[in-house]
């Protein structure tokens, strides 16, 4: 999908929301209630994806600050994540961008517009970079689970399989080969 058509906006203070529902109470809810706090309070920053012909929000995602963190109850997991890592630079922690939402209006369902966002945020990420990040991290509502994983994410553990979200990852080095 090319996204060319529309236009990016990032949420401040001022900015006028147009109509946006994804068919999710909790997505919509953030978008028109809280995004604008979140800029305010340097907690997450919004973008939208606007059409501007037809007056409407497309899409719009939320990206904060993360980290992935060992955990000694998955070993296994942490020594794959190091294989990629000189040893001289591997840590306890490694720094991320979380996505903290991500929603399609209903409207533009099915257009793969999504997956165009995700390849969006990896590339800047992975080569427009303001400050070092090594992984992409979200908490996928489960529901999200295969779009993510399709996407090239994987689980960060088996600690919250079951739940109504998952820990998800992608290293942005997979981006980069």
């Amino acid at each position: 999908m090319n996204l060319s058509r529309f236009v990016f906006i990032q949420i401040n203070k001022d900015t006028e929301i147009k109509s946006f529902d994804c068919g999710d109470d909790d997505l919509n809810d953030f978008l028109l209630s809280d995004a604008k706090n979140y800029f305010k309070t340097m907690m997450a920053l919004t973008y939208l994806l606007e059409d501007e012909e037809a007056s409407k929000t497309v899409a719009y995602y939320s990206l904060l600050n993360d980290k992935i963190v060992f955990d000694p109850e998955y070993k296994s997991f942490w020594n794959r994540l190091n294989r990629h890592i000189p040893n001289s630079k591997r840590r306890k922690e490694y720094p991320a961008v979380k996505i903290g939402r991500l929603a399609v209006s209903s409207q533009y369902a099915n257009q793969k517009i999504g997956k165009a966002i995700i390849s969006q945020i990896k590339y800047m990420f992975s080569t427009m970079q303001r400050s070092a990040c090594r992984f992409i991290t979200v908490d996928a509502y489960a529901a999200a689970i295969p779009f993510y994983q399709k996407c090239g994410f994987a689980f960060l553990s088996e600690k919250d399989k079951g739940s109504n979200t998952r820990a998800m990852y992608f290293d942005l080095i997979n981006y980069m080969d």
